[in-house]
């Protein structure tokens, strides 16, 4: 199970910065999840919450975002979400039907915000 590694991770970069703000408190992280990153939203909400059990950062909310694969057609220069399940595969363009499209986003793993409580 990956995502033990990864929620440590994100606690960690919650508490690098944390760190820069002396007397701050950690209160919340929020990430962005891509469909196709290959993340278990619900094992790494369990995994953090395991980490942070009787802990000062018990209290450390984590929220997350999922975010579509997303896909740019060559032709119109359109993005479009799209259902395909593999950065691979190229789907249709439904502005002008073009076949010419390619993978932008949807494996990402990224952390959108860190809520600090400055005294």
């Amino acid at each position: 199970m990956h995502e033990v590694g990864i929620a440590t991770s994100i606690l960690e970069a919650g508490h690098r910065e944390t760190e820069r703000r002396p007397g701050a408190r950690l209160m919340g992280i929020g990430v962005r999840i891509g469909v196709l990153s290959g993340v278990d939203v619900d094992a790494l909400r369990f995994a953090f919450e395991c980490i942070t059990a009787e802990t000062e950062d018990e209290k450390v909310v984590l929220t997350t975002e999922p975010c579509p694969r997303m896909n740019r057609c060559q032709d119109c220069g359109h993005e479009f979400s799209s259902l395909q399940s593999s950065p691979f595969s190229d789907a249709p363009c439904p502005r002008c039907l073009s076949t010419r499209t390619t993978f932008v986003s949807g494996d990402q793993l990224d952390i959108a915000f860190i809520e600090v409580e400055e005294p």
